[in-house]
């Protein structure tokens, strides 16, 4: 369970939430939280905004797991690639969810699996290092 990339689960949720509903009425474009401001605006989340604030947590929480010097780093990045494939073939060919969230959020999954190796590398490469 912990070997599986938390944007699994995102990838999950945003694609139960994209075939909610109908054509007309999608559940990700609900407005989730509505604020008037000081200044005078309407400050408003919807779904799918709120979907790329978990991932942006998501992203942290994955860059932190990467630091870990173990065998199952690798596999925990040997996921996250498969988990970007899917997050950039769903993209290109699922209508319900070729949007802009789902592009950031397949960013999102794209910079963890950089993010991943490059901070592995950097850390085996420090525990190689003699002198």
């Amino acid at each position: 369970m912990r070997y599986i990339p938390l944007f699994t689960y995102l990838l999950i949720l945003y694609n139960a939430l994209a075939f909610m509903g109908g054509p007309e009425q999608s559940v990700l474009a609900a407005v989730w939280l509505k604020l008037n401001l000081i200044s005078g605006a309407v400050f408003t989340i919807t779904v799918d905004y709120l979907l790329i604030i978990v991932g942006v947590i998501i992203l942290y929480i994955e860059i932190y797991k990467s630091t870990r010097p173990s065998a199952a780093s690798v596999i925990d990045h040997a996921l996250s690639m498969v988990v970007f494939v899917i997050y950039l073939i769903e993209f290109i060919i699922v209508p319900n969810v070729g949007t802009a969230a789902f592009l950031v959020l397949t960013l999102m999954a794209f910079l963890d699996v950089i993010a991943g190796f490059t901070v592995s590398i950097s850390s085996a490469r420090r525990d190689i290092s003699i002198g």
